[in-house]
């Protein structure tokens, strides 16, 4: 699981990092966020191939999926791309998505965040609408919130009812990584992919003028420097759905 994947720095670290990633921990399913992928905002068409063309099976997102209209249309196409479950009903795209007996689930938190509906009774809701009869063994979730405590809460409160919840969002990768008692895997932020001479992912002049003038400024990505990409591996027993290891894959380039 792959951290939010910021403009071009973060889709040719992509490209060049995860073809050996793949191969190194012989890796079944990449799931990564790619809501900063098209100029640091939203995604498009183009970006979104580029993502699947690097290797990654299922693209989750957050409160900037909406900022490239194009990609509205595509939401409900066979693009494995999905937005937050707890955004109002009528909302285009979907929530949740079955690859390789794999069940990705996206949520977004409502700390310092936009007002959407509850990620925990929505995870509920999902959870208690799965077959009787052969559910998917194997349930991961983006959470995509700023809070730690909101993320930590439910993976508490979804703990030994998913094989593993990770948050993004912060762009900063956590230490937590670890296994909660009832068997799901943890980390409060995967972190970034993308420009490591950066705030977050931006070129720092213009928010280091933000903060001391309170004014609006115009973020953009920032170029040139290494480049960062964080991500954690899962393993998970396909049999009974629980979490075995978790542990930070972090790599540099340039």
């Amino acid at each position: 699981m792959i951290g939010d994947i910021i403009g071009s720095p973060g889709r040719k670290a992509l490209s060049s990092l995860l073809p050996s990633l793949r191969q190194e921990y012989k890796i079944d399913l990449v799931v990564a966020n790619g809501e900063n992928t098209a100029g640091g905002f939203g995604l498009t068409m183009d970006t979104a191939e580029e993502l699947l063309d690097s290797g990654v099976d299922v693209i989750t997102s957050g409160n900037h999926i909406w900022d490239q209209k194009e990609i509205i249309p595509h939401m409900m196409e066979d693009l494995p791309l999905i937005r937050p479950a707890n955004y109002p009903s009528g909302v285009p795209g979907r929530g949740h998505l079955t690859v390789k007996d794999v069940l990705v689930l996206n949520l977004m938190g409502r700390v310092f965040m936009s007002a959407i509906d509850c990620p925990f009774r929505t995870a509920d809701q999902l959870l208690d609408s799965l077959p009787k009869k052969d559910p998917p063994r194997i349930i991961i979730v983006d959470f995509h919130a700023e809070a730690t405590s909101e993320k930590a809460a439910l993976a508490w409160y979804l703990d030994g009812r998913v094989s593993a919840i990770v948050g993004t969002h912060t762009h900063v990768a956590t230490a937590d990584a670890r296994i909660l008692p009832g068997g799901t895997a943890f980390v409060s932020d995967l972190g970034m992919t993308g420009p490591m001479n950066s705030v977050i992912g931006s070129d720092p002049a213009p928010i280091i003028e933000r903060f001391l003038t309170q004014t609006p400024r115009r973020f953009t990505v920032a170029v040139g420097g290494p480049l960062l990409l964080n991500s954690v591996l899962v393993d998970v027993d396909e049999k009974s759905g629980k979490a075995t290891h978790i542990q930070r894959v972090d790599r540099t380039m340039g």
